[in-house]
C-alpha cells in the first residue's frame, strides 16, 4: 500500500520514491507508488497536480482498493522517479481548506449554524449552513470570530484514532468509517473527522473574507475566501475601485455619489428621450394617415426598432380606422394591426402563413408580430402580405 506523505507531511512538495505498478488504460498509464504527496480528490478538496519524472500528472484518484493512481500521458522511462507537486495549488487548497472549516467551527459557535456542505472551486469557494434567517448583522459578527481565532494563530493537529477512542472527542459528527479515523484538531475550537490537507497554525490561513450570501431554501450559503486567494480579490477590487477614481476624478468614497448621479442624469434623458419620441411618433403617424386612401397604410424602416413601430401603430389605429403593415429592416420584424375596424384576424393570419418564410410569431385578432430568419424572408412575407390585403381586405372599413 502507497504511503501517503500529504497525511504525514502536509508540506513535503519534492521527494524520490519507487513506482510499484504501472498499467495502461484508454491511452493513459496509471502509476501507484511506493510513497506519494499527490492528494487525491476527496471530501470536497480537488486533487493535486504535479509532475513524475517531468510528466504532467493529470489526475489523482483513489481506487476502490485504497490504492492511490497517478494519470499520465506516457510512461516514465525508469523504476525510480522524482516527483514534483504544484505548490501553489497545494497550499492554496490548504488555506482554502482549513479556512472553510474553522469558518464553519464559528458559525456554529456564534449562531448554532451547522455546515451541510462544503464547495472548493477553481473561483468560489462556498459553505451551505442551516440558518434560515441570516442578515449582514450575522456575517460581520462571524467574519470579526474567525479572522480573530486566524491572529491567535491556534494550531491545527491531524492525527488517526480507534472507534474506540473517537467516543472520547467532542466530534463535530461522527465519521462514517470505522478504521484509519483521522481527526482534524483547531485548538481550543473544534475536532473534526477530515482526510484533507491543512495548514499546521490558523495564522497560514492568512485571512478570511466573507464575499456573499445566498438564501438556498431553509440553508444559507457563504461565499467566502481565504489568503492569497482573499488578497488577490481585493487586489482586483481595489483596482476597479482605483480606475474609477480616476475615471469621476474623485476619491474612491465618493465613487457611489458619483454614479448615483449619473443615474439621475440617465433617468431624466431617458424621460426626455421618451417624450421625443412620443412626439415624433404622433408627427410621423400624422404624415402616414395622410395616405389613408384605403384603411390599409404599409410602410418598411430601416433602423426603427419593433417596440417603436409597436408604439406608432398603437397611435395611428387610435386616431383612425386603419389597417397598418410595419416592418422593421434592422430587427428583421413585421408588425400587423387594426383597432378592430378590419376583419382580419391578424394573429390567425400570421399562424397560416409563416411557416412558408421562415417566419416565427403571433399575436391576437387585433395585433400580431413576427421575426425572420433573414431579410429575404422578410421582404418577401411583407410584399406577399401587401398584396393580399389590397385584394382582399383593402376597401374592409
Amino acid at each position: 500500500m502507497t504511503r501517503k506523505l500529504y497525511y504525514t507531511s502536509s508540506k513535503t512538495s519534492q521527494w524520490d520514491t519507487k513506482i510499484q505498478q504501472i498499467f495502461e488504460d484508454n491511452g493513459f498509464y496509471y502509476i501507484i507508488l511506493e510513497e506519494t504527496a499527490f492528494y487525491p480528490e476527496g471530501g470536497g478538496q480537488p486533487s493535486d497536480t504535479g509532475s513524475i519524472e517531468g510528466i504532467t500528472v493529470l489526475d489523482v484518484t483513489k481506487s476502490e482498493d485504497g490504492n492511490i493512481l497517478h494519470k499520465l500521458e506516457c510512461r516514465p522511462g525508469s523504476e525510480f522517479v522524482h516527483c514534483e507537486l504544484n505548490w501553489e495549488r497545494r497550499f492554496d487548497h490548504m488555506q482554502q481548506h482549513s479556512g472553510q472549516h474553522l469558518l464553519s467551527a464559528v458559525c456554529r459557535e456564534l449562531f448554532d449554524a451547522h455546515t451541510v456542505s462544503f464547495h472548493l472551486g477553481t473561483e468560489n469557494i462556498t459553505i451551505d449552513i442551516i440558518a434560515p434567517q441570516w442578515t449582514e448583522e450575522h456575517t460581520i459578527a462571524t467574519e470579526k470570530q474567525v479572522n480573530q481565532y486566524i491572529y491567535e494563530n491556534r494550531k491545527l493537529l491531524t492525527y488517526f484514532v480507534t472507534k474506540e477512542q473517537i467516543q472520547a472527542l467532542p466530534v463535530v459528527k461522527m465519521p462514517k468509517v470505522s478504521e484509519n479515523i483521522r481527526i482534524v484538531e483547531i485548538k481550543g475550537i473544534e475536532y473534526n473527522p477530515c482526510g484533507g490537507t491543512h495548514v499546521e497554525q490558523t495564522g497560514e490561513i492568512g485571512l478570511i473574507k466573507i464575499l456573499k450570501t445566498e438564501k438556498q431554501k431553509e440553508h444559507t450559503r457563504l461565499y467566502f475566501k481565504c489568503g492569497l486567494r482573499a488578497l488577490n480579490d481585493f487586489s482586483d477590487s481595489l483596482n476597479v475601485l482605483s480606475a474609477l477614481s480616476t475615471k469621476f476624478n474623485t476619491g474612491r468614497k465618493e465613487i457611489i455619489n458619483r454614479v448615483e448621479k449619473l443615474e439621475d442624469d440617465y433617468k431624466q434623458l431617458a424621460s426626455t428621450h421618451e417624450k421625443l419620441k412620443l412626439e415624433n411618433a404622433k408627427f410621423l403617424a400624422d404624415s402616414l394617415l395622410e395616405n389613408n386612401g384605403d384603411g390599409f397604410i404599409s410602410h418598411i424602416f430601416e433602423d426603427s426598432s419593433l417596440k417603436e413601430l409597436q408604439f406608432l401603430s398603437a397611435t395611428m389605429v387610435q386616431k383612425e380606422k386603419v389597417l397598418v403593415l410595419f416592418a422593421s429592416y434592422k430587427e428583421q420584424k413585421i408588425l400587423l394591426a387594426h383597432s378592430g375596424s378590419s376583419s382580419i384576424h391578424c394573429g390567425q393570419y400570421f399562424k397560416e402563413t409563416l411557416s412558408s418564410y421562415n417566419g416565427k410569431g403571433g399575436g391576437n385578432e387585433k395585433s400580431a408580430q413576427a421575426g425572420f430568419a433573414s431579410q429575404n424572408d422578410l421582404m418577401a412575407f411583407y410584399e406577399f402580405t401587401a398584396e393580399q390585403i389590397r385584394s382582399k381586405f383593402g376597401h374592409d372599413e
